[in-house]
């Protein structure tokens, strides 16, 4: 059977950017199907600009464009971020977060167009693949998914630039901003042309949502944050929604020169590979929600949950956010932060953010009865012997059994 009659409608997930626009031309051609366009606004702001007419001048029956930044904070952002979630040590997960919703999505657009497949401009070499498909069968397990780049022949950026200037197809590629980036209300990353040299420093002008360091303010700004059951519900006493609250911190962040990250990560599918990430809001929320949670966390379950986090990055980085596994571990998570309650005032400046101070009303356990230099009526310093000697008490035998060797 032709390929070309195994679809009759197919969803793409289309940014507008060169792959989904030579793909959703690629995609009439070769599978002589309708494509309905579809774009996720999780807060990357102009880029959605004329996205419907070009969809449309390039083929596309209709173009959905769905306002998921509320969702995107909420049920995706904020859960993630309840478990102080970073990949490897340094990388936030911007990317990797978003995936899911954008197939969520994607897969309920599918289904109220009739769509028998569901398209996304991917690479084989790349994590958004495993993330993408993986969230379609959780939704459908019998979709048919096309991804263009593990079928064309077009193996290179400047084949696909070929193949539009063929077609006729405007693409947003330029000589000075050569490099690929993806953008949402948590992040952008960069990837691509000068970064595939691991030793070269990413230029100045790849920046987009942060100053340069040495270029902010000279003085100090301090930012409060305040958190209940492990989500941030105010900044500076204003509550705002999970997306407000994660603009406006993105705003703080932004003019501090906050939350610049240049990296070599493992990619799930083997490779290394450099990225270069600003996650400003995102890297002041996570400082303050651990201060939070140094105040108001009991220590064993703290420590519990931080022995588990290496393990939730991996899944979500992985594209595994709909797995049971993650599921079942988020609602370790979640019952961990029943009493982060509180807030946390943190200190920009030039690049850096620095807890100064931690404070709940109903949850601490912090008691300067106990933990004061001072004298103090409630603790027994003499019972450390006893302590030290139970909690020694191995050692001790060892030594002895060394000793008696001799």
């Amino acid at each position: 059977m032709s390929k070309k009659t195994t679809v009759k409608k197919v969803v793409l997930a289309y940014s507008g950017g060169l792959d989904t626009s030579i793909i959703l031309k690629w995609l009439t051609e070769e599978y002589d199907c309708e494509v309905v366009a579809y774009s996720a606004d999780l807060g990357q702001g102009e880029e959605l600009d004329g996205i419907p007419a070009k969809a449309k001048k390039t083929g596309a029956s209709s173009c959905h464009i769905v306002d998921l930044k509320e969702e995107f904070a909420r049920d995706f952002v904020f859960p993630m971020f309840r478990a102080n979630a970073v990949y490897e040590g340094r990388y936030f997960l911007g990317t990797s977060i978003a995936r899911p919703l954008i197939a969520k999505a994607q897969m309920e657009i599918a289904a109220k167009e009739g769509a028998d497949a569901v398209s996304h401009g991917a690479t084989g070499k790349g994590n958004d693949q495993v993330r993408f498909e993986v969230a379609y069968y959780h939704f459908d397990p019998t979709i048919k998914v096309i991804a263009p780049w593990r079928e064309w022949t077009m193996k290179s950026r400047t084949a696909l630039e070929e193949y539009a200037k063929k077609h006729g197809i405007p693409v947003p590629t330029s000589k000075k901003f050569p490099w690929s980036s993806d953008r949402n209300l948590l992040h952008i990353s960069f990837e691509g042309d000068i970064l595939e040299n691991p030793w070269a420093e990413a230029p100045e002008e790849m920046y987009q949502l942060t100053v340069r360091p040495e270029d902010a303010p000279d003085q100090p700004e301090y930012v409060e944050v305040e958190f209940e059951k492990g989500d941030a519900v105010a900044v500076n006493g204003e509550r705002l929604s999970p997306a407000k609250l994660l603009a406006k911190l993105n705003v703080f962040g932004g003019k501090h020169g906050i939350g610049r990250v240049d990296l070599l990560e493992n990619r799930y599918v083997g490779m290394k590979s450099r990225g270069v990430y600003e996650t400003p809001g995102g890297t002041i929320l996570e400082e303050a929600h651990r201060a939070v949670e140094s105040i108001c966390m009991d220590r064993e379950v703290m420590h519990l949950r931080d022995s588990l986090v290496p393990r939730y990055a991996d899944m979500i980085y992985n594209g595994y956010w709909f797995s049971p596994e993650r599921t079942v571990l988020q609602a370790l998570i979640d019952a961990s932060q029943q009493t982060v309650n509180g807030k946390a005032r943190i200190k920009l400046y030039k690049g850096h953010c620095r807890v100064v101070g931690r404070d709940s009303a109903t949850d601490s356990l912090f008691n300067v009865d106990f933990a004061t230099f001072e004298k103090d009526e409630v603790y027994n310093q003499a019972d450390a012997e006893g302590f030290i000697k139970l909690n020694t008490l191995r050692l001790r035998i060892a030594a002895i059994h060394r000793q008696n060797r001799k």
